[in-house]
């Protein structure tokens, strides 16, 4: 089978990898929709700064606390389909031993009989939330960009833990695609963005061809969105960035825009930047 194959490990981290919460929310709406048992995970203390990723204080059915300390694991389906699987791997970023941690899960993946790896991303982006969500998806793997219509990556740059077990993967003979989502950046305080975890899950379900139940996350998409309008309708200044973004997204979508017309409206857009609210950050796309 081309592609990713039947038994494919979706890949999301809490932490830098997360913008608005996107990937994991991603992850976890694919285990909600399904049925998963724990595969394996790490030795914490190995791996996390528990300064950084505390360990957190919950009541039992009884009523009695326990301490729950932070984990990496990879959930098997508890009845893979004959068709397409998904296998997920989840928890926060690590702290340390990127290369231990990234090896000690590939080889738990080759045990699974992994024929591919997707890892989700989500980043602060300078984007309209009015718009589709954009969606960056890539491959260091030749047939995976060929019979997936994938792009080859090239950003240079710092990166987070999906970069490594990416590498460490491909480097082990798994075909491994990374997903990123483009979060609208003057949204932080709109957490989670649950637009940018369906178009997330739009691509994940387009590549792999594996069937992702939405739950609310169209409705709670709406009502982001309508929040975002809300907001934006009592600040001016936001208001005409927002129209700002729209019209360059729209000018880059329009079938009839030429290159020319695109580098222009962007230069344009890149000179207007300093009117309005900016992004930050990395693009940690890899």
């Amino acid at each position: 089978m081309q592609g990713l194959g039947q038994r494919v490990l979706v890949i999301a981290f809490d932490g830098w990898n997360d913008a608005g919460e996107a990937a994991t929310a991603a992850a976890s709406q694919v285990r909600a929709a399904g049925r998963f048992e724990r595969a394996f995970g790490v030795d914490p203390e190995l791996y996390f700064d528990y300064q950084y990723t505390r360990p957190q204080m919950k009541l039992d059915a009884d009523g009695a606390r326990t301490l729950i300390w932070p984990e990496a694991t990879l959930w098997r389906p508890t009845r893979p389909d004959d068709d397409v699987s998904l296998w997920l791997l989840t928890g926060p970023e690590p702290a340390r031993a990127w290369q231990a941690f990234a090896a000690e899960f590939v080889d738990a993946a080759l045990r699974e009989d992994i024929t591919g790896i997707v890892a989700l991303g989500s980043m602060m982006s300078d984007v309209p939330h009015t718009r589709p969500i954009s969606v960056f998806a890539g491959s260091d793997d030749d047939d995976l960009r060929t019979h997936l219509n994938l792009e080859r990556p090239t950003y240079e740059g710092p990166v987070g833990i999906l970069s490594v077990l990416a590498a460490t993967a491909e480097q082990a003979g798994i075909p491994t695609a990374a997903l990123w989502a483009s979060v609208p950046h003057y949204v932080a305080g709109h957490t989670p963005s649950p637009k940018a975890t369906l178009a997330l899950l739009d691509k994940l379900e387009e590549i792999t061809g594996a069937k992702v139940a939405r739950g609310e996350l169209p409705a709670d998409a709406l009502a982001w969105e309508a929040s975002i309008d809300a907001a934006a309708a009592d600040d001016e200044e936001m208001t005409e960035y927002i129209r700002q973004l729209e019209h360059t997204r729209d000018t880059w979508d329009s079938p009839e825009a030429s290159g020319d017309a695109i580098a222009q409206e962007f230069e344009k857009y890149l000179r207007r930047r300093g009117d309005g609210p900016r992004g930050g950050g990395h693009d940690p796309r890899r």
